[in-house]
């Protein structure tokens, strides 16, 4: 009996440590499941891509901005370097859409900068 145990406890330490030896499966499962989310993002990136050209088309060159976009636009401070930028730009003799595309801002929060630092 006691043979028994100690042939079976060999044999376990002997497949434990061989187990360490072979090449695991896991590694094709990783390197599957990061193919599949590189696909994943670039598919989702093409989308995107095909989306704002859709709302470009269909808005006439203007991409689609939600209201609660424009809410968070509003109540958010502008920060003091943006500020900076749109002062250059209306030095540079940019046009206030110019400045408004380049800075991601409204016409009305450049006019309102321009107006509140040119006093």
């Amino acid at each position: 009996m006691n043979t028994i145990v100690v042939i079976l406890l060999i044999a376990a330490i002997i497949l434990f440590i061989l187990s360490f030896f072979q090449k695991n499966g896991t590694e094709q499962v990783h390197q599957e499941v990061e193919e599949l989310s590189m696909q994943f993002f670039q598919e989702s990136y093409i989308l995107k891509k095909r989306l704002k050209v859709l709302e470009e088309e269909l808005l006439g060159g203007e991409p689609f901005v939600s209201k609660t976009d424009l809410q968070h636009k509003k109540n958010k401070p502008i920060n003091e370097i943006l500020k900076s930028q749109v002062l250059a730009l209306f030095n540079q003799g940019l046009s206030f859409e110019q400045i408004a595309k380049q800075s991601a801002l409204s016409v009305d929060e450049v006019q309102s900068i321009i107006a509140s630092n040119t006093k």
